[in-house]
């Protein structure tokens, strides 16, 4: 056994604890985004440029770190060390591929049980949105598995390749739904909640990455340092506009604390921001016919 698989076998308490808290805290911050889409049976107000950049993103990063030869070291000392060792060396790269799994249920929500009509524009987009993604995960695994049985010696190459790649969607992934959220003037069907758990948890994610990786892996954990400070300002619009929706409702006689919640009657709150929706990213992606 080498000395980086004894290292694994005897985790370090604090950071074995922060790790598997992280992973967890990935796990429970997508439920209200989850099960609000599924609530509303709408994903109106989440623009797919948000989520196709996201999927994609995400995808690159969890490619990143598989790739990353670090990680394929923790992986290798799986084969010799304790179940405990194991799972202790893994957190790392079961926290990214947790967040890409999360988020590309979200992605899945674009397209609707029943076929709609196929000349909505909506319904054209989500399909598009959702084909891309598919595609790009395959492409994805076919490049990263030529690397890792054609062209080991560039492994470090190829990691920091999908680092950047995911880096540079990633930085530019909040802009359409900052924009969409701006354009209705409330949130839809976007989690605040969500966003809540994920903003604050973005940061010491980074750091927890940061301590497993070092200065090396600034190619995985700088993913979410740029998206943790892009969520923060797409989490304090989205409160903003809560917090000023609400008053109107109060002061106009539409609040009913018995039967509504903050988040509720949004058609009304569209209506009042911006008149009525138009086909396309700012109307529903999940029609009912």
């Amino acid at each position: 056994m080498g000395g980086h698989c004894q290292t694994l076998e005897s985790p370090k308490g604090w950071n074995f604890g922060l790790s598997l808290l992280i992973l967890l805290g990935i796990l429970i911050s997508y439920i209200p985004q989850h099960y609000r889409i599924i609530s509303r049976r709408s994903s109106e107000g989440i623009s797919p440029y948000f989520v196709l950049l996201g999927t994609t993103s995400g995808t690159f990063a969890f490619a990143n770190i598989l790739t990353l030869p670090e990680s394929r070291a923790d992986l290798a000392c799986c084969s010799e060390i304790s179940a405990f060792g194991c799972f202790s060396g893994i957190l790392g790269v079961a926290q990214i591929g947790v967040q890409w799994s999360c988020f590309t249920v979200i992605a899945s929500a674009l397209s609707p049980p029943q076929l709609p009509n196929s000349s909505t524009p909506s319904y054209r987009v989500a399909l598009l949105v959702v084909a891309i993604c598919i595609s790009h995960i395959l492409l994805t695994a076919l490049v990263h598995l030529v690397f890792i049985y054609r062209f080991p010696q560039h492994l470090r190459a190829c990691a920091e390749f999908f680092g950047v790649a995911g880096t540079s969607l990633a930085a530019v992934q909040y802009l359409p739904q900052i924009y969409t959220t701006w354009e209705l003037q409330t949130v839809a069907s976007l989690s605040i909640p969500m966003m809540c758990i994920q903003t604050p948890g973005s940061f010491v994610w980074v750091g927890s990455l940061a301590g497993r990786l070092g200065l090396a892996g600034w190619s995985t954990w700088g993913i979410f340092l740029v998206t943790g400070v892009l969520q923060g300002l797409l989490l304090a619009m989205a409160v903003w506009f809560e917090i000023r929706n609400t008053k109107k409702k109060r002061s106009k006689g539409f609040w009913n604390s018995a039967t509504h919640g903050p988040e509720d009657n949004q058609d009304e709150l569209v209506a009042e921001a911006g008149g009525e929706r138009s086909n396309d990213e700012r109307a529903p992606l999940l029609r009912d016919e």
